[in-house]
Protein backbone atom coordinates (compact mmCIF):
# COMPACT_ATOMS: atom_id res chain seq x y z
CA UNK A 1 0.00 0.00 0.00
CA UNK A 2 2.64 2.66 0.97
CA UNK A 3 4.40 1.58 -2.19
CA UNK A 4 1.53 2.30 -4.44
CA UNK A 5 1.16 6.04 -2.67
CA UNK A 6 4.84 6.63 -2.77
CA UNK A 7 4.15 5.54 -7.01
CA UNK A 8 1.13 8.02 -6.83
CA UNK A 9 3.16 11.08 -5.21
CA UNK A 10 5.64 10.33 -7.64
CA UNK A 11 3.94 10.31 -10.64
CA UNK A 12 1.74 12.85 -9.74
CA UNK A 13 4.75 15.32 -8.94
CA UNK A 14 6.56 14.14 -12.58
CA UNK A 15 2.97 15.53 -14.16
CA UNK A 16 2.62 18.95 -12.26
CA UNK A 17 6.78 19.07 -13.43
CA UNK A 18 5.76 18.58 -16.73
CA UNK A 19 3.15 21.01 -16.82
CA UNK A 20 5.03 23.55 -15.58
CA UNK A 21 7.16 23.27 -18.69
CA UNK A 22 4.12 23.05 -21.16
CA UNK A 23 2.29 26.08 -19.70
CA UNK A 24 5.73 28.21 -19.21
CA UNK A 25 6.97 27.33 -22.67
CA UNK A 26 5.99 30.32 -23.92
CA UNK A 27 5.78 32.06 -20.61
CA UNK A 28 2.01 32.75 -20.93
CA UNK A 29 0.00 30.60 -18.70
CA UNK A 30 0.24 30.34 -14.73
CA UNK A 31 2.81 29.24 -12.91
CA UNK A 32 2.98 25.52 -11.61
CA UNK A 33 5.91 25.16 -10.47
CA UNK A 34 7.11 21.93 -8.44
CA UNK A 35 6.74 21.15 -5.21
CA UNK A 36 10.97 21.37 -3.94
CA UNK A 37 13.78 23.44 -5.11
CA UNK A 38 15.47 21.83 -7.37
CA UNK A 39 19.16 20.70 -5.99
CA UNK A 40 21.64 22.36 -9.04
CA UNK A 41 25.11 21.03 -9.73
CA UNK A 42 28.45 22.29 -7.82
CA UNK A 43 29.39 25.62 -9.77
CA UNK A 44 25.37 25.87 -11.41
CA UNK A 45 23.99 28.71 -10.34
CA UNK A 46 19.68 28.51 -8.65
CA UNK A 47 17.76 30.96 -11.00
CA UNK A 48 14.53 32.49 -11.73
CA UNK A 49 13.43 30.95 -15.07
CA UNK A 50 13.17 33.64 -17.87
CA UNK A 51 9.57 33.95 -17.11
CA UNK A 52 9.89 34.89 -13.64
CA UNK A 53 8.21 32.03 -12.76
CA UNK A 54 9.63 29.22 -11.32
CA UNK A 55 13.33 28.28 -10.03
CA UNK A 56 15.35 26.35 -12.37
CA UNK A 57 18.87 25.44 -12.80
CA UNK A 58 20.68 27.89 -15.20
CA UNK A 59 21.62 25.93 -18.76
CA UNK A 60 25.15 25.58 -19.29
CA UNK A 61 27.49 26.30 -22.37
CA UNK A 62 26.46 24.07 -25.35
CA UNK A 63 22.60 23.11 -23.70
CA UNK A 64 19.89 23.97 -25.32
CA UNK A 65 17.57 27.28 -24.12
CA UNK A 66 14.47 29.07 -25.02
CA UNK A 67 12.92 32.23 -23.67
CA UNK A 68 12.10 30.42 -20.18
CA UNK A 69 15.17 28.14 -19.82
CA UNK A 70 17.86 30.83 -19.26
CA UNK A 71 21.91 30.39 -19.71
CA UNK A 72 24.03 31.06 -16.95
CA UNK A 73 24.62 34.36 -17.02
CA UNK A 74 27.09 34.48 -13.74
CA UNK A 75 29.38 32.36 -16.22
CA UNK A 76 28.89 35.23 -19.09
CA UNK A 77 26.41 32.97 -21.30
CA UNK A 78 23.62 34.07 -23.20
CA UNK A 79 21.08 32.33 -25.70
CA UNK A 80 21.99 32.43 -29.19
CA UNK A 81 19.23 31.60 -31.63
CA UNK A 82 21.04 32.54 -34.48
CA UNK A 83 21.06 29.17 -35.87
CA UNK A 84 17.89 27.60 -34.62
CA UNK A 85 15.09 27.15 -36.68
CA UNK A 86 11.80 28.99 -36.59
CA UNK A 87 9.95 28.36 -33.18
CA UNK A 88 13.57 25.79 -31.93
CA UNK A 89 15.34 26.43 -28.85
CA UNK A 90 18.88 28.10 -29.10
CA UNK A 91 22.11 27.14 -27.59
CA UNK A 92 24.28 28.46 -24.38
CA UNK A 93 26.94 30.66 -26.12
CA UNK A 94 29.88 32.59 -24.09
CA UNK A 95 29.39 36.11 -25.02
CA UNK A 96 32.53 36.05 -26.58
CA UNK A 97 31.29 33.28 -29.16
CA UNK A 98 28.43 35.25 -29.69
CA UNK A 99 28.36 37.35 -33.12
CA UNK A 100 26.94 37.98 -36.19
CA UNK A 101 27.06 37.80 -40.19
CA UNK A 102 26.40 39.96 -42.97
CA UNK A 103 27.39 39.66 -46.20
CA UNK A 104 29.27 37.08 -45.21
CA UNK A 105 31.24 39.01 -42.89
CA UNK A 106 31.37 37.82 -39.08
CA UNK A 107 31.35 40.73 -36.19
CA UNK A 108 31.41 40.23 -32.79
CA UNK A 109 28.60 40.77 -30.45
CA UNK A 110 28.18 44.44 -29.42
CA UNK A 111 30.53 45.84 -32.12
CA UNK A 112 28.98 48.96 -34.42
CA UNK A 113 30.60 48.96 -37.70
CA UNK A 114 30.04 50.57 -40.98
CA UNK A 115 29.94 47.84 -44.18
CA UNK A 116 29.57 50.75 -45.83
CA UNK A 117 30.13 54.82 -45.49
CA UNK A 118 26.22 55.09 -46.41
CA UNK A 119 25.28 52.44 -43.68
CA UNK A 120 25.87 51.89 -39.62
CA UNK A 121 24.80 48.69 -38.12
CA UNK A 122 25.26 47.00 -34.71
CA UNK A 123 25.53 43.35 -33.86
CA UNK A 124 23.48 42.89 -30.86
CA UNK A 125 22.03 39.01 -29.89
CA UNK A 126 23.26 37.32 -33.17
CA UNK A 127 21.33 39.78 -35.07
CA UNK A 128 22.28 43.16 -37.24
CA UNK A 129 20.57 46.04 -37.04
CA UNK A 130 21.27 48.39 -39.69
CA UNK A 131 20.85 52.54 -39.88
CA UNK A 132 20.99 54.62 -42.72
CA UNK A 133 23.16 57.73 -42.72
CA UNK A 134 22.16 59.48 -45.71
CA UNK A 135 18.75 61.12 -45.24
CA UNK A 136 18.46 61.77 -49.20
CA UNK A 137 17.59 57.91 -49.38
CA UNK A 138 14.92 58.23 -46.76
CA UNK A 139 12.88 61.14 -48.28
CA UNK A 140 12.12 62.41 -52.10
CA UNK A 141 11.92 65.58 -53.65
CA UNK A 142 8.16 66.62 -53.53
CA UNK A 143 5.75 66.88 -56.94
CA UNK A 144 7.68 70.47 -58.02
CA UNK A 145 10.66 68.60 -58.46
CA UNK A 146 9.17 65.74 -62.15
CA UNK A 147 11.36 63.41 -62.95
CA UNK A 148 13.87 62.78 -59.75
CA UNK A 149 16.89 60.82 -59.97
CA UNK A 150 19.68 59.94 -57.65
CA UNK A 151 23.64 60.37 -59.00
CA UNK A 152 26.91 60.24 -57.55
CA UNK A 153 28.66 63.08 -56.51
CA UNK A 154 32.34 62.60 -56.74
CA UNK A 155 33.98 62.97 -53.56
CA UNK A 156 30.74 62.41 -51.31
CA UNK A 157 29.21 58.94 -50.22
CA UNK A 158 25.25 60.17 -50.09
CA UNK A 159 23.89 60.81 -53.99
CA UNK A 160 22.43 64.06 -54.30
CA UNK A 161 18.34 64.48 -56.07
CA UNK A 162 18.67 66.12 -59.20
CA UNK A 163 15.35 67.33 -61.02
CA UNK A 164 14.70 67.54 -64.90
CA UNK A 165 15.49 70.47 -66.23
CA UNK A 166 11.19 72.53 -66.70
CA UNK A 167 10.78 75.35 -69.34
CA UNK A 168 7.20 74.71 -69.18
CA UNK A 169 5.25 77.45 -67.08
CA UNK A 170 1.63 75.92 -67.08
CA UNK A 171 2.77 72.50 -66.28
CA UNK A 172 5.10 74.45 -63.55
CA UNK A 173 1.80 75.91 -62.52
CA UNK A 174 -0.07 72.85 -62.52
CA UNK A 175 2.89 70.86 -60.08
CA UNK A 176 2.69 73.76 -57.63
CA UNK A 177 -0.85 73.61 -57.23
CA UNK A 178 -0.79 69.44 -56.76
CA UNK A 179 1.31 70.13 -54.09
CA UNK A 180 -0.58 72.90 -52.07
CA UNK A 181 -3.39 70.46 -52.76
CA UNK A 182 -3.72 68.31 -49.31
CA UNK A 183 -5.89 65.76 -51.45
CA UNK A 184 -3.57 65.10 -54.14
CA UNK A 185 -2.81 61.45 -55.26
CA UNK A 186 0.30 59.51 -53.81
CA UNK A 187 3.08 58.44 -56.71
CA UNK A 188 4.27 55.30 -55.10
CA UNK A 189 7.58 54.76 -54.82
CA UNK A 190 10.06 52.09 -53.82
CA UNK A 191 13.87 50.70 -53.81
CA UNK A 192 14.44 46.52 -54.50
CA UNK A 193 14.03 45.01 -51.39
CA UNK A 194 18.20 44.82 -50.18
CA UNK A 195 19.89 41.29 -49.38
CA UNK A 196 18.77 39.04 -46.51
CA UNK A 197 20.63 39.97 -43.49
CA UNK A 198 22.11 36.48 -43.13
CA UNK A 199 22.95 34.07 -45.42
CA UNK A 200 21.06 31.37 -42.73
CA UNK A 201 18.40 31.65 -40.07
CA UNK A 202 15.99 34.38 -39.33
CA UNK A 203 17.37 37.43 -40.85
CA UNK A 204 15.88 40.94 -42.43
CA UNK A 205 15.48 42.88 -45.81
CA UNK A 206 15.24 46.00 -45.77
CA UNK A 207 14.04 49.11 -48.44
CA UNK A 208 12.86 52.69 -48.65
CA UNK A 209 9.35 52.91 -49.74
CA UNK A 210 6.58 55.65 -49.20
CA UNK A 211 3.81 52.66 -49.51
CA UNK A 212 2.29 53.86 -46.11
CA UNK A 213 -0.74 56.55 -45.00
CA UNK A 214 1.60 59.83 -45.01
CA UNK A 215 2.89 59.09 -48.55
CA UNK A 216 6.47 59.64 -46.55
CA UNK A 217 9.75 58.11 -47.46
CA UNK A 218 10.77 55.04 -44.82
CA UNK A 219 12.93 52.09 -43.99
CA UNK A 220 10.43 49.34 -44.16
CA UNK A 221 11.63 45.75 -43.23
CA UNK A 222 10.41 42.34 -43.81
CA UNK A 223 11.45 39.13 -42.30
CA UNK A 224 13.55 36.73 -44.52
CA UNK A 225 15.27 33.14 -43.96
CA UNK A 226 17.37 31.86 -47.06
CA UNK A 227 18.21 28.84 -45.67
CA UNK A 228 18.04 26.79 -42.13
CA UNK A 229 21.57 26.93 -40.33
CA UNK A 230 20.74 23.40 -38.71
CA UNK A 231 20.15 21.99 -42.00
CA UNK A 232 23.69 23.13 -43.91
CA UNK A 233 24.24 20.24 -45.69
CA UNK A 234 25.33 20.45 -49.71
CA UNK A 235 22.89 19.30 -52.37
CA UNK A 236 23.73 17.02 -54.92
CA UNK A 237 26.36 13.78 -55.22
CA UNK A 238 30.02 15.50 -54.03
CA UNK A 239 32.24 16.66 -57.53
CA UNK A 240 29.09 15.95 -59.56
CA UNK A 241 28.71 19.66 -60.40
CA UNK A 242 24.81 18.88 -59.94
CA UNK A 243 22.79 21.05 -57.64
CA UNK A 244 18.98 21.82 -56.72
CA UNK A 245 19.13 25.36 -56.41
CA UNK A 246 16.00 25.11 -54.35
CA UNK A 247 13.89 22.82 -52.25
CA UNK A 248 11.10 22.51 -49.49
CA UNK A 249 11.05 21.19 -45.94
CA UNK A 250 9.98 17.60 -45.44
CA UNK A 251 7.57 18.87 -43.02
CA UNK A 252 5.53 22.16 -42.16
CA UNK A 253 6.96 24.73 -39.79
CA UNK A 254 6.64 27.57 -37.80
CA UNK A 255 7.76 31.32 -38.43
CA UNK A 256 8.99 32.86 -35.20
CA UNK A 257 9.26 37.20 -35.02
CA UNK A 258 10.90 38.14 -31.40
CA UNK A 259 9.27 35.38 -29.22
CA UNK A 260 6.20 35.43 -31.90
CA UNK A 261 5.06 32.11 -33.97
CA UNK A 262 3.25 32.35 -36.69
CA UNK A 263 -0.28 31.33 -36.91
CA UNK A 264 -0.38 28.85 -39.46
CA UNK A 265 2.72 26.06 -40.51
CA UNK A 266 4.40 26.86 -43.86
CA UNK A 267 6.54 24.68 -46.22
CA UNK A 268 8.36 27.98 -47.46
CA UNK A 269 11.04 27.50 -50.31
CA UNK A 270 14.68 27.14 -49.47
CA UNK A 271 17.72 27.81 -51.25
CA UNK A 272 20.24 24.74 -51.15
CA UNK A 273 23.90 24.79 -50.35
CA UNK A 274 25.96 23.21 -53.51
CA UNK A 275 28.61 20.51 -53.13
CA UNK A 276 30.47 22.27 -56.27
CA UNK A 277 31.16 25.73 -54.41
CA UNK A 278 28.68 27.54 -56.04
CA UNK A 279 26.48 29.94 -54.09
CA UNK A 280 22.49 29.90 -54.15
CA UNK A 281 20.79 32.90 -53.79
CA UNK A 282 16.91 34.10 -54.46
CA UNK A 283 16.29 34.87 -57.99
CA UNK A 284 12.78 36.23 -58.07
CA UNK A 285 10.65 36.99 -54.44
CA UNK A 286 7.56 38.42 -53.14
CA UNK A 287 6.38 39.69 -50.00
CA UNK A 288 3.11 38.85 -47.93
CA UNK A 289 1.54 39.55 -44.86
CA UNK A 290 2.22 36.96 -42.04
CA UNK A 291 -0.70 36.43 -38.66
CA UNK A 292 1.74 36.08 -35.69
CA UNK A 293 0.39 34.95 -32.22
CA UNK A 294 2.46 36.70 -29.03
CA UNK A 295 2.83 34.76 -25.80
CA UNK A 296 1.63 37.83 -23.89
CA UNK A 297 -1.63 37.39 -26.09
CA UNK A 298 -1.09 40.01 -28.79
CA UNK A 299 -1.88 38.91 -32.59
CA UNK A 300 0.43 40.74 -35.09
CA UNK A 301 0.83 40.65 -38.81
CA UNK A 302 4.41 41.57 -40.57
CA UNK A 303 5.50 41.04 -43.72
CA UNK A 304 7.65 38.10 -45.06
CA UNK A 305 9.62 37.65 -48.02
CA UNK A 306 8.54 34.80 -49.69
CA UNK A 307 11.17 33.04 -52.20
CA UNK A 308 10.10 32.04 -55.55
CA UNK A 309 12.84 30.84 -57.34
CA UNK A 310 16.56 30.56 -56.53
CA UNK A 311 19.67 30.77 -59.00
CA UNK A 312 23.33 28.90 -58.14
CA UNK A 313 26.30 31.09 -59.17
CA UNK A 314 30.03 31.12 -58.43
CA UNK A 315 30.09 35.62 -57.15
CA UNK A 316 30.14 34.53 -53.65
CA UNK A 317 30.82 37.01 -50.97
CA UNK A 318 33.24 34.29 -49.38
CA UNK A 319 34.92 30.63 -50.33
CA UNK A 320 32.06 28.22 -49.44
CA UNK A 321 32.89 24.86 -48.08
CA UNK A 322 30.84 21.97 -48.23
CA UNK A 323 29.51 20.69 -44.57
CA UNK A 324 28.58 17.87 -43.65
CA UNK A 325 24.47 17.01 -42.58
CA UNK A 326 24.13 18.45 -39.11
CA UNK A 327 24.45 15.79 -36.53
CA UNK A 328 20.72 15.76 -34.12
CA UNK A 329 21.45 17.12 -30.69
Amino acid sequence: MEGQVADCVSSCALLLCLLSQVLCQLCGGPCHCPWSTPLCPVGVSLVLDGCSCCHMCARQIGEACSERLVCDSQRGLQCDFSASYPGGPGECVSHEELGCELDGVTYQEGEVFQPSCALRCHCLGGGVTCVRLCSEDLRLPGPDCPSPRQVQVPGKCCKEWVCADMDNSVLQDALAGQHQNPGYSCMERSTEWGPCSRSCGSGVSTRVSNRNQACRMETQARLCQLRPCHALSPAGPMGSGRCEPSYRPAVPVRLELQGCLSTRAYRPRYCSLCSDGRCCSPRWTHTVMVAFWCPWGRRLHHPVMVIESCTCHRNCPRPQVPRGPAQPS
